[in-house]
């Protein structure tokens, strides 16, 4: 009995900890991208520039990681290569993806305040929907359809009440809605590509990054980065590139989190996990900023991080029936 509950307080524990440690990064993360993207001390505009060059240091750790096998004593590595022509075929396409997803949220980030950013980028879950049934032909029972309904009023709230208060951006509420969109895609395509990989979610995460490295070469030209790179005149100073490092570090940090929450605990208690980060997210940034808001405005936010809960929470029940209901012996698999 005192062995199983030594075991019990040291999962729980561990739990405690790796979520914790996600919500500072997670937290942290956002903070440092949104001081770069429109501080006045970085004075850079170039978003993508500063997201391609994270992308690098997440590489970078990465190809370490894997020539070394990781860290010994503290957690194993997947050794593989990007540049292999069979890797390429299956997981370029999910890395247009990303990339394009990583480049819509931090534009989104950039222009939009902190405290909106949740709200902005709120229309995954819609868009997990939407795609299940049209790619996997998935159904949806009508109490997460529902919550999805008020997903969606929470949004059109927030964004009449950003309009009201004088601080809406249209264009950095579409790219969040792109964004939204993106992972959505990103999400449900991660579950085809993972089997290429032997299900090693930082061994995707590595070749992503690899690609979206050239990828994001097309994209800073499309968004007249380059000039603006040519034109800028504060390379030469230590700590606009301290700055930089960090972003990117905080960059590998937060896919590292992510991926570790989610084994420690399940898709799904990560995604209440972030729904609650976000929530926290919202009130730390509001203080920080000094912003002050009204009452429909927080209203938004609460609709939209009870819904986003409340489907996960469905969602979680409905995967507990299912796994207890017992299959059709026809339909078993014969291995």
């Amino acid at each position: 009995m005192k062995s199983q509950q030594s075991e019990l307080c040291s999962l729980y524990t561990k739990i405690f900890v790796v979520v914790s440690c996600y919500w500072v990064v997670s937290i942290v993360t956002v903070f440092v991208n949104k001081t770069l993207f429109s501080s006045q001390t970085v004075a850079l505009e170039a978003p993508l520039f500063i997201t391609w060059f994270q992308c690098i240091i997440s590489f970078s750790i990465c190809f370490t990681l894997s020539q070394n096998g990781g860290v010994p004593g503290i957690f194993s590595f997947p050794k593989g290569t990007p540049w292999s022509m069979d890797v390429m075929k299956k997981v370029i396409p999910l890395a247009i993806m990303y990339t394009l997803m990583i480049a819509t949220n931090n534009l989104c980030l950039k222009h939009v305040g902190v405290p909106f950013y949740y709200v902005g980028r709120s229309l995954t879950t819609v868009f997990n929907v939407v795609f299940s049934w049209i790619l996997l032909r998935q159904a949806t029972s009508s109490r997460c359809i529902l919550c999805c309904a008020f997903i969606i009023f929470g949004f059109y709230l927030g964004v009449d009440q950003e309009n009201l208060l004088g601080s809406f951006s249209l264009i950095g509420t579409i790219y969040g809605v792109v964004g939204s969109l993106m992972l959505s895609l990103y999400s449900i395509f991660t579950k085809k590509v993972l089997p290429y990989v032997n299900q090693e979610v930082l061994l995707l995460s590595y070749y992503n990054n690899a690609y979206s490295i050239i990828l994001f070469i097309p994209l800073m030209l499309i968004n007249g980065e380059m000039t603006v790179l040519m034109n800028y005149t504060n390379f030469q100073s230590t700590y606009f590139w301290f700055q930089m490092v960090i972003g990117g570090l905080c960059g590998f940090a937060i896919g590292y989190c992510t991926s570790l929450q989610i084994k420690v605990t399940s898709p799904l208690t990560h995604n209440i996990s972030g729904t609650a980060k976000a929530c926290a997210q919202t009130v730390i940034a509001t203080q920080w900023y000094n912003e002050s808001k009204n009452a429909l405005w927080w209203t938004s936010n609460l609709i939209v991080l009870a819904s986003s809960a409340l489907y996960a929470r469905f969602k979680q029940l409905e995967m507990e029936v299912k796994s207890k209901t017992p299959v059709p012996e026809e339909k078993q698999s014969l291995v």
